[in-house]
């Protein structure tokens, strides 16, 4: 019997040469990813640990500030000041504002993430990498912490559901869409420490970003990682960003599959999860016309260029509704640099958007977009649990940039082609990604 491309990453990391699911074995970690609120839990466990004073490789440990960052009052900034100092005195990877942004932007796109590598990460959300070929999960600030000292984590090998992704996407679906269908389709917890790989002809078809935010959002459906296989359009990007050096694994034709799930994306329209779950996912189609007071366009999920593209194209010579609030959130200095570049923030500027820093605080409720009581907002974001983004009486609505755009326009839940009328999306990759 063969094994799923994750089971060979794990197996390659444990110096085994099968691993089956439910082995629980300790492997290598190639990168070990902390931001500031994760790192200050795993600098105090480090610091615990019996004869750990200095990190074991320094060069696998990256530290990227993003959440409260810039620092949004003392407390924060003392916070980040105390990982800043620890991650410097180790020679550590530190990510410093101006160079830096959304630690799951900044690292693929640093060259620092890519195939056969095996990622842990203090933030849930470390699926992302799962886009280029690799395994990448989120862990405790303990595991990052002993993982520091010893160069290695233990994991259990999950089981692996196969979805498979064919027919020809609509107009206006990118890879959010067909997630949040997913999501809906097997339910907020079905597939619980289980790997989610992707296939399909279909995934082809959508910008590269587009699996970035399906590994983003692998997690909401309780899996332990969202993976895919490498193909050109990989080796394209992993170019782009000067990855050399990088181990290509492919599932076997007789692996054991958990599941196989197929489904038409043709099928799939924009979708919206309405609160507060993100497998409450609906068509556009059919949602409400409800009052927004906000909307957030970008973050980790949504924030590459490829999204400020498809924002751009709805935005582009509208005006932001009276009363509403539009914050866009480049997912990178580098994503906000090629934005400038295209001529992008003017659009957004020009439309009565704010362009924000590159930083987490809206996504997470912490800072520059936290919403008050009882108001109503469309985010690109991942999640829109109850006071995810401020007030618990908050209702948070899910959906991709260019519906997220065409509410802002519009002042109320809607779809793009309400702004544009019928006329096509502007391709969305016309441009290499940014590097």
């Amino acid at each position: 019997m063969g094994m799923t491309i994750t089971e060979k990453i794990l197996a390659a990391h444990a110096g085994k040469d099968v691993v089956r699911p439910g082995e629980i074995h300790m492997v290598k970690v190639d990168v070990n990813l902390a931001n500031e609120l994760s790192a200050a839990l795993a600098i105090d466990e480090f610091k615990k640990i019996e004869g750990a004073s200095r990190i074991k490789d320094p060069k696998t440990a990256v530290f990227v500030p993003d959440h409260f960052t810039p620092n949004k009052d003392i407390t924060t900034a003392k916070l980040v000041q105390r990982v800043r100092e620890f991650a410097l005195d180790q020679e550590a990877i530190w990510f410093e504002i101006g160079r830096a942004g959304i630690e799951h932007c900044v690292l693929p796109q640093n060259g620092l993430v890519g195939p056969g590598d095996l990622i842990i990460g203090g933030d849930s959300h470390t699926t992302t990498y799962g886009a280029l070929g690799a395994f990448a999960t989120g862990v405790g600030s303990t595991d990052v912490a002993v993982a520091w000292a010893i160069g290695e984590t233990w994991l259990k090998v999950p089981p692996t559901i196969k979805f498979v992704y064919k027919g020809a996407v609509r107009p206006w679906v990118v890879g959010k869409d067909v997630i949040l269908f997913t999501i809906g389709k097997i339910t907020v917890d079905g597939a619980t420490y289980k790997a989610m790989e992707f296939h399909g002809e279909a995934l082809a078809t959508m910008p590269f970003a587009s699996r970035f935010s399906m590994a983003n959002m692998s997690i909401e459906a309780g899996a332990k990682n969202g993976i895919f296989h490498v193909d050109e359009l990989t080796r394209e990007f992993l170019a782009g960003v000067h990855k050399e050096g990088y181990t290509e694994y492919q599932s076997d034709p007789d692996a054991d599959y958990d599941d196989v799930i197929e489904i038409d994306v043709s099928d799939i329209e924009p979708q919206v999860a309405y609160p507060s779950l993100p497998g409450n996912a609906h068509p556009i189609s059919e949602a409400p016309k409800v009052r927004v007071d906000q909307v957030v366009i970008g973050t980790c999920t949504n924030g590459w260029i490829e999204d400020m593209r498809q924002a751009a194209d709805v935005l582009r010579g509208q005006k932001v509704a009276m009363g509403l609030r539009c914050i866009i959130v480049p997912g990178s200095q580098i994503v906000y640099k090629q934005a400038l570049k295209e001529g992008l923030i003017d659009v957004f500027a020009e439309a009565d958007c704010i362009v924000s820093t590159s930083t987490c605080g809206p996504c997470i409720g912490g800072h520059m977009g936290v919403l008050g009581d009882d108001e109503v907002c469309v985010s690109t974001t991942n999640r829109n649990f109850v006071g995810r983004m401020g007030a618990r009486s908050a209702q948070i609505y899910l959906a991709n940039p260019a519906v997220a755009a065409a509410s802002a326009v519009a002042g109320e839940l809607t779809g793009p082609e309400s702004i544009v009328g019928s006329r096509a999306p502007v391709p969305i990759d016309r441009e290499p990604v940014a590097a």
